[in-house]
């Protein structure tokens, strides 16, 4: 077998809603398909993968350096030892060649994209669904039958108030979620606070709710939210400090009860040594939430696992960020403690299998091979005009 086709292409994620640090009124993510010599159901199969929201596209790095270099290895060397399906980790050395360490930004978002695309494809040939061939390949078979999952929302918005606010929050609970995460920082801590409030009347207590800085607080301010949110015991406080400030990190959990969040804006697995190393997380009550298609992909994330596993950490505290299909098949195949969901924003996106239910806060998964984009309709033909793939 072999690749015949790559294709990569910019889409749209603009919105009018933005979190304390950044506005998505211009936000556009890369879209990349990979089409194989392997023909099913009279049609090639192709993998699909696409980078996660917040960051822009990079068609220049996918252009130039990453796309160039696996068209211009031989074949075999991108195969596995049967010669019948893709070597994902032979493919990503090979895209990643001659690129100096460090640097981990806009190149990781790239590889992300292009990494995802590669394993779904590897899943369909192996006519298996990514989470079950996860599971077999690096986590002696075992899976979860269903994950955790919490819808990003919360955003400000021109001329959204309190009962705006509320509604969106019932809105999800109507479709099942029980956890429920909202933005701070983007006003004071006062406005914020009365925010929380208004939420916590409608999810009742504060293990249901998580809140997100962005990353936008030094440490005075980052205190003096943690001091005030105390009280509320929330599911988890989210990237206080900007991602890199392991030093803020630390400080704050030495004062702050409960639960930290972090690590989405980190996009290798020698970020996520570092902050394990010297953020001050606590493995008993805090969550990492490296993005996979942010990161690198799947390749590099598993890297972060084995770091986590080296440092006494488990899987169960690892929540992909994103609210992507790929992150969800990631957290169910290798036993992760949830998925990041986004089922009002980033569409289309966002948001997971169109008629499989979310239930008491858990979606299960479906038994499709690779990913699953096919599942959600708007999705996989949005995907395929960006890309210009006919039927």
């Amino acid at each position: 077998m072999r690749i015949t086709k790559i294709r990569h292409g910019a889409a749209p994620i603009a919105s009018d809603i933005r979190n304390a640090y950044i506005a998505f009124t211009k936000m556009t993510i890369s879209v990349v398909a990979v089409e194989t010599d392997i023909v099913r159901d009279g049609e090639p199969v192709i993998g699909y993968g696409f980078s996660s929201n917040g960051r822009y596209a990079q068609p220049g790095i996918l252009t130039d350096r990453f796309i160039p270099r696996l068209e211009e290895a031989e074949p075999a060397s991108l195969l596995d030892e049967t010669g019948a399906n893709l070597d994902p980790f032979a493919v990503w050395r090979t895209f990643m060649a001659d690129e100096k360490p460090g640097g981990h930004g806009d190149r990781a978002i790239a590889g992300g994209a292009l990494d995802m695309a590669i394993w779904d494809a590897t899943a369909k040939i192996a006519e298996t669904p990514l989470w079950r061939l996860l599971a077999e390949r690096f986590n002696n078979g075992k899976s979860d039958d269903k994950v955790l999952v919490y819808p990003g929302g919360g955003y400000y918005y021109p001329g959204k108030g309190l009962d705006q606010l509320r509604d969106e929050m019932r809105g999800y609970r109507d479709q099942g979620y029980k956890v429920v995460k909202m933005k701070i920082g983007g006003a004071d801590l006062a406005h914020d606070l009365g925010r929380i409030e208004a939420v916590l009347d409608v999810v009742g207590s504060g293990d249901n709710l998580a809140v997100d800085a962005n990353g936008r607080f030094d440490l005075e301010t980052a205190l003096a939210y943690g001091s005030a949110m105390a009280p509320f015991n929330l599911f988890w406080y989210e990237e206080p400090g900007d991602p890199l400030d392991y030093q803020l990190n630390a400080v704050l959990a030495d004062a702050y009860p409960s639960a930290l969040a972090t690590g989405e804006n980190l996009f290798s697995h020698q970020d996520a040594r570092n902050l394990l190393r010297y953020g001050g997380l606590r493995p008993d009550r805090d969550w990492v939430q490296v993005d996979p298609a942010l990161s690198y992909g799947l390749t590099e994330y598993l890297k972060v696992l084995d770091v986590a596993d080296q440092m006494g950490w488990s899987r169960r505290r690892f929540i992909p960020h994103g609210g992507h299909q790929f992150a969800l098949n990631i957290a169910a195949g290798l036993q992760l403690g949830g998925s990041e969901s986004y089922p009002g924003v980033f569409q289309p996106y966002g948001g997971f299998a169109d008629d499989i239910p979310i239930k008491d806060g858990y979606v299960t998964l479906p038994d499709i091979p690779g990913i699953g984009m096919e599942l959600k309709p708007q999705l996989f033909s949005a995907m395929r005009r960006t890309l210009e793939i006919t039927a």
